[in-house]
């Protein structure tokens, strides 16, 4: 997700370092103790613009969310977004998805959440696709035993290749949905970009798969 540039950006994060915590290495291993409490924790890879996480967060009070977000420009909107709601079970990180295993002990994490992550469609860029295999090994050791992996998309192809890609790494499915919004499901909390692709009759994908 690309948005015009914030001067105001590190100052913002400084003022707000409870919400977007700095130097999140340090928390290794004990991410419950920045929520206080020991609620399973959810991982949402590319939080985008918050609304996911800030809706997740008010349906599930019990659960705690953690958004993390490469871009700084983007997580000072979704850190906004996320005040809005006024919730004690949300904070973001703005890392890079390659350094979770820095951030994350094992088992550390109960569910990850990969939101209409970007394509990369060309065949060269596939080490960047968010379901390729060195991102599933990464997963596979921040998750705990019973932790699942959770992909929604608009896109066909990064969600026939995520398919593949669960399955040739052994993952086991535990829904493939080829129109979730047929489905109807009351707890899904939409993304900004489903709301736009859905109101214009994209059809959205959603699978759910656990490593064995």
């Amino acid at each position: 997700m690309r948005q015009r540039h914030k001067p105001w950006a590190d100052d913002f994060l400084t003022a707000n370092s409870q919400l977007v915590i700095p130097e999140p290495g340090k928390y290794r291993g004990h991410w419950q103790s920045v929520f206080g409490n020991e609620n399973p924790i959810h991982l949402e890879i590319g939080t985008g613009k918050g609304q996911f996480l800030a809706g997740m967060a008010k349906q599930y009070p019990d659960v705690n969310f953690i958004g993390i977000e490469i871009s700084k420009s983007v997580i000072v909107t979704a850190a906004q977004k996320v005040m809005e709601v006024d919730r004690d079970n949300i904070v973001l990180l703005n890392i890079d998805a390659n350094h979770l295993r820095d951030v994350f002990a094992d088992n550390e994490i109960a569910t990850v959440y990969l939101n209409f992550s970007d394509p990369w469609p060309k065949n060269r860029h596939e080490k960047r696709r968010l379901t390729f295999q060195a991102f599933l090994e990464k997963y596979q050791t921040i998750l705990d035993q019973a932790g699942e992996v959770v992909l929604k998309t608009d896109n066909r192809g990064l969600f026939e290749y995520s398919l593949v890609s669960f399955s040739a790494f052994g993952m086991q499915l535990q829904e493939v949905n080829l129109d979730l919004h047929k489905l109807q499901d009351p707890t899904n909390i939409m993304t900004e970009y489903e709301e736009k692709f859905s109101a214009k009759g994209q059809v959205i994908y959603r699978c759910r798969a656990r490593f064995l």
